[in-house]
């Protein structure tokens, strides 16, 4: 039978009702499967996962695959979200086979977990074809089977191996750079392929690189790319939020679903955007985004949900992507009304804007500026129209039936989202998003850690479960940091030691000096240490920039030269630095080093124009009281604000906020 409504996963639950006897990963249902000698059927996908659903329902809904399923195979469903580690093994064996992978992620493995087949997606026919010559492969010529199951596990471990340093490297950042802007789309921003993809971690770091080494022209593809995402489509005007990433080059037709990663993340790169440039474009991003988080996925305990589906019931009841955004030519006049023909140049309601099915997806191409003076009206007078048409439409919008929600919240995104409402305050100088930082920061620590046990990586119906992985610890001791630096309370500080020891412990792998995903192994799934970027950076990454902050205010050798030492180890095999963004942040924190520490009973009153100011990765500390810390005891607090300056080692006398 299904034993899938046992679980509390949204992806999971959403398969409760298949005819096909699903169980979930378990020790159990592994044990099972051996003692029947049965393959197992691994399938991995995530709540929002557009063609999962598909496949759901084109095979998981069929009698005729549930039968060949239940007969002959132990079948598993995996929600990636809980079990990253999982996934990613699995995802290796997938790439090895195929070349690509992608969700949802079908793999056949031997009763023991070790695959020996697998792809993406499947129509039902190639599925089912694929199962029947698999088990009587299996059947007929098992030897054959696990000689490839040990071949293709010998290569997932390899791919899970550290990185080894490269003595011959001759790492040149500069070159990197210039070899990785031939990508760039210098028209519409990002880079010049479809399906494109927001990549928040190589914006950050091009953004600050650009910054550093003045390089004007990488700047303006940073301008680009943060304007036309803000136009949209991929950028809901009318609600705020990002979607995961556009099918075209132009950034016009997401696909629909909507992630707290995402949206986490670009919250700091927006707030540096605006730091730079005070582009009140950049500002308004930042309003609705962080709008758009607390309206839709705010769990009412303090933490925040995952993600919006793609899909949602259209007028006919049917589940369609994008159903819930979409708009017709006939209803925006008949909302609009006599404005409509400004709105139409606006949000291009004609070919530039057309989507399919007489449906438009609201899109910018122009300013604001220049349409008002096509139009001889002040900019003043637009802007308050625009807003207005917006909350027209999602007065409407707001009636339809919405995306469907993915209601567990993950450590790591929401500590992503810790940081990002820690970088809008920065920017914007709002008190309001620091509170919503600090009153994250306390539901986590309240309901995600225990001294005992850890991390926990998931919280829902109440309850924390399974044990967090490494993204996990990385994301929250970044979001301690940032905290600290916001609010000047060691207690934060306190509390990044205390978790970067906990992971030294239970993560590192003394051998390579790179941390291992996770902290145990699970049934033939191999620990696996991650480096390279994706849409998040990697934990690895993120953690040694932790271990870079920590050992400042430390002046903790161990935690300096582990994370000298891993940056080292990965630039010296870089090739296609869009993979590595974060640890070239790290490299160049590390090249070139800068503190302020403000020291002042009143230190928080210039901390905002001093981070402003120093916006691009230095190290900001507020020091208002006296401090055990060690980098920070040795001043000591009165009733005038001095600063101090340390560039690469070398710290200046102190000085005022004007000097600094």
């Amino acid at each position: 039978m299904n034993e899938l409504y046992k679980e509390s996963s949204p992806y999971l639950l959403q398969h409760a009702n298949n005819p096909i006897h699903w169980k979930a990963w378990n020790p159990q249902t592994l044990t099972t499967a051996k003692q029947k000698n049965q393959l197992l059927v691994i399938s991995i996908g995530y709540s929002t996962c557009h063609w999962c659903h598909v496949m759901e329902h084109e095979s998981f809904e069929d009698q005729s695959v549930a039968s060949l399923m239940n007969t002959h195979f132990t079948a598993i469903k995996i929600d990636r979200e809980e079990h990253p580690d999982i996934d990613a093994h699995y995802m290796k064996a997938v790439q090895l086979m195929t070349k690509q992978g992608g969700w949802p992620l079908n793999v056949v493995c031997l009763p023991d977990g070790r695959p020996i087949w697998g792809g993406t997606y499947f129509k039902k026919e190639a599925w089912m074809n694929a199962l029947d010559q698999l088990q009587q492969l299996y059947s007929t010529k098992p030897d054959t089977v696990e000689d490839f199951a040990v071949k293709l596990t010998e290569g997932i471990n390899i791919l899970g191996l550290a990185p080894q340093f490269q003595e011959e490297s001759r790492f040149n950042l500069s070159l990197l750079v210039n070899k990785w802007s031939k990508s760039f789309d210098e028209v519409y921003g990002g880079y010049t392929r479809a399906p494109k993809f927001m990549m928040p971690t190589n914006l950050l770091f091009l953004q600050r690189y650009g910054h550093q080494t003045q390089d004007t022209d990488l700047l303006q593809h940073i301008d680009t790319t943060l304007t036309r995402m803000a136009w949209g489509g991929i950028f809901d005007p009318i609600e705020g939020g990002f979607s995961r990433y556009a099918v075209d080059h132009k950034w016009h037709i997401p696909h629909f679903e909507k992630m707290l990663y995402d949206n986490a993340q670009l919250l700091s790169v927006y707030a540096e955007g605006y730091c730079r440039t005070k582009n009140s474009l950049y500002k308004e991003v930042i309003h609705k985004t962080i709008q758009f988080i607390k309206s839709n996925w705010y769990n009412n305990q303090g933490g925040y949900y995952s993600a919006l589906d793609a899909d949602s019931l259209n007028a006919n009841h049917h589940l369609e992507e994008g159903a819930y955004y979409v708009w017709t030519e006939e209803q925006l006049k008949e909302l609009i009304q006599e404005d409509f023909f400004l709105f139409s140049q606006v949000f291009n309601i004609n070919d530039f804007g057309y989507w399919e099915h007489n449906n438009y997806v609201l899109i910018q191409n122009d300013t604001l500026e220049h349409i008002a003076i096509k139009n001889k009206l002040t900019i003043e007078v637009l802007k308050a129209k625009k807003a207005h048409w917006e909350q027209t439409l999602l007065d409407v919008r707001k009636k339809r039936s919405a995306p469907r929600l993915d209601d567990k919240t993950i450590t790591s995104w929401n500590m992503m989202l810790v940081s990002g409402f820690v970088d809008a305050y920065f920017a914007l100088e709002e008190s309001a998003y620091l509170q919503d930082a600090q009153n994250l920061m306390l539901f986590a620590t309240q309901n995600l850690w225990s001294e005992t046990s850890g991390l926990f990586r998931i919280y829902k119906n109440g309850k924390a479960s399974i044990d967090a992985y490494l993204e996990d610890y990385a994301y929250f001791i970044q979001a301690l940091l940032a905290l600290y630096e916001a609010t000047g309370e060691s207690t934060y500080i306190l509390q990044a030691k205390n978790m970067m020891d906990y992971t030294l412990d239970s993560f590192l792998d003394t051998t390579s000096g790179f941390f291992y995903y996770s902290k145990n192994n699970k049934d033939n799934i191999s620990k696996h240490i991650e480096t390279e970027d994706n849409v998040i950076p990697s934990s690895n990454a993120i953690m040694c920039l932790n271990l870079v902050k920590l050992g400042i205010l430390y002046e903790h050798t161990f935690y300096t030269q582990l994370a000298e030492q891993m940056t080292k180890t990965i630039c010296s095999q870089i090739d296609y630095p869009s993979a590595y963004s974060h640890w070239l942040i790290t490299y160049q924190t590390l090249n070139n080093s800068r503190e302020v520490s403000i020291v002042g009973t009143h230190a928080l009153m210039d901390l905002l124009p001093i981070k402003q100011k120093y916006w691009d990765g230095a190290f900001i500390f507020p020091i208002a009281t006296q401090s055990s810390i060690p980098y920070l005891k040795k001043y000591e607090p009165t009733t005038t604000n001095l600063f101090y300056k340390c560039e690469n080692k070398t710290c200046f006398p102190p000085t005022n906020i004007n000097e600094v």
